[in-house]
This record gives C-alpha cells, structure tokens and sequence, in this order.
C-alpha cells in the first residue's frame, strides 16, 4: 500500500527531517567526542565526514524513500521482489524500536530535570553557608535519580503519551506542525545560550580548544570517532530518512535537500561545543567530565548554579533539551508506525497503538535497568546498555553497509532519477555520490563497525 500522506511545505519537510537528526546525541555525544579525540582537531575531520561522506549516504536513503513511496521494508521489496533483501529494510526498523524504547528512558530523565529547574527543587541545598557550590552534590542526586524506580518510570510513560498525541494526528497535522514550532524554537534557544556562554569571563580559552586546530592530534582513532559521530548525528541506518522521504513530493530537490539537512544538524551541534566549552573553561570545569548523563545532568547543572539568574538557564537548557529529545522520539517512532501501516494494512491509529503501547513495558525494563532490574543482565551489561549497543554500534552500521551496497551497485539507477528528479534538475554529481556509495562508505562504515566491538 503506498504512503499517501506527503508534507504540506518545503519548510515543514526541511523542519521534520531536521527534527529527526538533532537530537540528545547532538547534545551531549558531539561535546563528548570533541573533548576526547583533540578539540578543534575532531570538529574539522567531522565537518569532513558529515560533507563528503553523510551527504552520500543520505542522498542514498532519501532516493530510496521517495522513489518507493513506501515504508523501508517496502522500499526494498519493491526494488528487489522476490529476494532476501527486504531483510536489510527490517533491520533498521528493528533497530530503531529498540533504540526508541531506551531514548524514551533518557528523555523521561530530561522532563524530570525540566519540571525541577521549573520549580526550584533542582538547586535547593546545593549551596553552603558561603554560597559555594557543593561537590559532587547533582552527581549524587542524577544517580538517585536514575537508580530510582518510580520517577525514571513515571517520565518514560509521560513521553510515550506525548509521542502518541503527536503520531496520531499524523503527517501534516501531527510531526510537521511540531517539527514547524519546535526546531525554530531550538536554534533560538541555542543561540540565546551561545550569547551568554561566550559573555562569561574566560571564554577565549574555551572557544579556542573548540575552534583552533592542531592537526598533530588528528589520528586513525579520531578520524574513526569523527564518522561514528556524523552518521549518528544525521541519523543514518534508522531508517527514518527512508521512511521521511516517502513523504516528499517528486518536485522535492534531493541534493538541495539534504545540503540544508546536513548543514542545519552540524550547525546545531557546533553551536552546542560554543555553548558547553567557554562555560565549563570560565568556571574552572576544563576537566570536568563531559561524557552522556554526566554533562547533561551533573556538570551543566554546576555552570548553571555558578551563574547569575540560575534557575532562568536551567529552565532554558532542559526546555532545549525536551525539544530535541521530543523530535526525535516522534521521528524514531514514526519509522515503525509506517511499517505498520503499510506491511499490515492498519490505520493510522491502529498503527500508533501498536507501536507504542509495548513500550510501556519494554522501555520499563530500560527505565529500570539502574535500580530494580539493575541485576538483570545480558552479555554482562544491564538491559538499556545492552540495548544501546546491539542498535547503535552493531544493527546501524550494518544496515547503512546494506543501504550503499544496494543503491551503489543493484540498483543505481534509484539514484540517478531521483537525484535528476528525472530528467527535470542538474545530476552531475550522481557519479560522485554513486562512486563514494559503491567504494568508500561501505569500507568506513566497516571500520567504524568493527572499531566498535573491539
């Protein structure tokens, strides 16, 4: 059955594929990887990546899911009947629910931080008699947080509600009007916090790390890091472009489209390093650690109480935070409810319900892999790490080797008329996307998958 539902503007479509690339991971990965792999070093190896290598890539995903009109599942059906290769369109719809049923733990952690700055418990008793920030005082209160078993619980089902109120009213009417309100939203409140990031005191220091380059720091290990980074980033091997795609109208310039897409999701995530680097460098946070859970909810939380108008930033950065996690939750989820829809014949609702309401129990077991379930291990690591793993360093990138492979060299000519738009725009870069799908992505993205299970 193909997707008849299609967005209603250039900007809506530009807005909600953009909303399905900045994320969490744009938030805390990016500074992250930034500070272990040599600062500005990383930042102009990932630019590189994200150009020469994501836009390929993405080019092969969107050519796919217009030209199918279908879910990923279906895409490949259609293109190769009769074969094993629907596998690879199952693979990242597979990879996706669980990487959604654990992303909803992690944006339940961030309602939970946003209603606290909201209402001023975060930073009570944070402080002594002096008004110096205690030590280890939001470490130890993430960890009993998340260790916790009501709270993580309660947020996670708050998401998932929220995610089905969006789904259900669909395309246009639902993930477009969102992506429309809240990416603008995003970008403004990015840039309000780059304005007061690089007001403080000691911002150079910051800025410099982050922007000035010493290409001696540049290794195989970083350039590794640097292309796990941008395919995260761009969401590649989701199946989310895929299935976004489908609802694209032909007139849709693909390469036009996925330059924006790509250059709106770096500028994002280069407008976060201003953010984070000048503001842990001015209040002596340099080695502060910046990995995951910690940055968000532990030394952020520290620059915030350092500063003037606390609870002010801290309300911002988590409404910041709810929005991208928000978008991506509903772009990660309407991967599966498409395949609902279309493999299964459902209805919009029908496929909503399906989706979703099993995630009240298998997000539990993530929510509470810390605390209560924290015994409950498989291959040695708690059920969300587990989770996290098999999807992202293991069914992503095997999925995005099957995406080049099939567009590079079984069916290419997908490429070369959807670039086109048949025969109605320029394809003079068709060979070069074609040569990079067919010779360099799959080869990376096999390093990347095998420097990921050393």
């Amino acid at each position: 059955m193909a997707q008849k539902a299609k967005f209603a503007s250039k900007i809506g479509l530009v807005a909600a594929t953009v909303g399905s690339a900045i994320g969490l991971g744009n938030v805390w990965r990016f500074p992250a990887e930034v500070q272990a792999n040599g600062g500005a070093a990383f930042l102009v190896v990932y630019v590189l990546c994200v150009l020469l290598l994501g836009i390929p890539v993405m080019l092969a995903e969107f050519s796919l899911g217009r030209s199918a009109g279908t879910d990923a599942v279906g895409a490949y059906r259609k293109f190769s009947p009769r074969s094993p290769w629907w596998l690879a369109g199952a693979l990242p719809v597979l990879a996706s629910y669980l990487i959604l049923s654990f992303y909803m733990v992690v944006a339940g952690w961030t309602l939970e931080y946003f209603v606290q700055s909201l209402s001023g418990a975060l930073y009570a008793g944070t402080a002594d008699a002096s008004g110096a920030v205690l030590d280890g005082v939001f470490r130890d209160r993430m960890r009993e947080y998340i260790c916790g078993s009501s709270g993580p619980l309660l947020n996670t089902y708050a998401l998932i509600l929220l995610n089905l109120g969006v789904l259900l009213f669909g395309v246009r009417k639902g993930i477009e009007r969102l992506s429309n309100v809240l990416m603008p939203l995003l970008f403004v409140l990015l840039l309000v916090f780059c304005g007061v990031s690089m007001s403080l005191p000691g911002a150079a220091d910051g800025l410099r790390f982050f922007f000035a380059p010493d290409f001696s720091k540049i290794t195989p290990a970083v350039v590794i890091s640097a292309l796990g980074q941008a395919f995260f980033s761009l969401s590649l091997g989701m199946g989310i472009l895929i299935t976004y795609a489908a609802y694209y109208p032909k007139k849709t310039r693909l390469m036009r489209t996925a330059v924006t897409v790509s250059l709106l999701d770096m500028m994002a995530a280069i407008l976060m390093g201003v953010v984070i680097f000048p503001a842990v460098t001015s209040f002596g946070l340099g080695d502060a650690e910046l990995e995951g859970t910690a940055l968000v909810f532990v030394t952020l939380p520290e620059v915030f109480a350092r500063m003037p108008c606390t609870q002010l930033w801290s309300v911002l950065f988590f409404l910041l935070l709810l929005v991208a996690a928000l978008t991506s939750t509903v772009s990660i989820a309407e991967v599966s409810v498409s395949f609902v829809q279309n493999r299964f014949r459902r209805s919009r609702r029908a496929a909503c319900l399906i989706v979703l309401l099993p995630l009240f129990a298998l997000s539990a077991l993530s929510a509470l892999s810390f605390g209560s379930l924290s015994g409950l291990k498989l291959c040695g690591l708690v059920f969300f790490d587990f989770l996290d793993t098999l999807a992202t360093n293991i069914m992503l990138p095997v999925a995005s080797i099957l995406l080049c492979l099939f567009i590079g060299w079984r069916r290419p000519g997908v490429l070369r008329g959807e670039l086109s738009n048949y025969a109605e725009a320029d394809h003079r870069l068709q060979r070069p996307v074609a040569f990079v799908l067919r010779w360099i992505a799959p080869a990376l993205i096999l390093i990347v998958l095998v420097s990921g299970l050393l």
